[in-house]
């Protein structure tokens, strides 16, 4: 069940060259090292899909399914990569891509064959009326 839209940016270390030249295009981001999230995240593919829309492959250094080591890894320089908005702050600058604008929905599922705790369907309820 989808709860909220996730914005995603493009971002690099604030000392790093893509973070001081001003908009970019994809092309010109790929040529540098990158961490992704690991191939089995929906971030992994919409970054991913978006690069082989444009015919390019980028040069995936590593992967972590850890976005705070993913942070903590572009801001110390060693790669760029793509965040989640909520997750910006002076320790990470944004890469302004014109005309890209990447979005993740955030959500819960469900076991149809489990029984949910009180607590458990509580929170479902307060998720569902803030997407209302």
């Amino acid at each position: 069940m989808p709860v909220w839209d996730d914005p995603l940016d493009f971002v690099a270390a604030p000392e790093h060259a893509l973070a001081n030249s001003g908009p970019m295009k994809l092309e010109d981001i790929v040529r540098y090292p990158a961490v992704f999230p690991g191939g089995n995240t929906f971030t992994h593919h919409i970054v991913s899909g978006l690069c082989e829309a444009q015919g390019l492959k980028p040069n995936i250094a590593m992967s972590t399914n850890y976005m705070e080591t993913i942070k903590m890894m572009v801001s110390i320089g060693l790669a760029w990569s793509v965040l989640p908005r909520t997750m910006l702050d002076e320790q990470v600058a944004r890469i302004p891509l014109p005309g890209v604008q990447l979005n993740r929905q955030l959500g819960y599922i469900l076991h149809t064959e489990r029984t949910l705790s009180n607590a458990a369907r509580a929170f479902m309820k307060l998720l569902d009326a803030q997407t209302q």
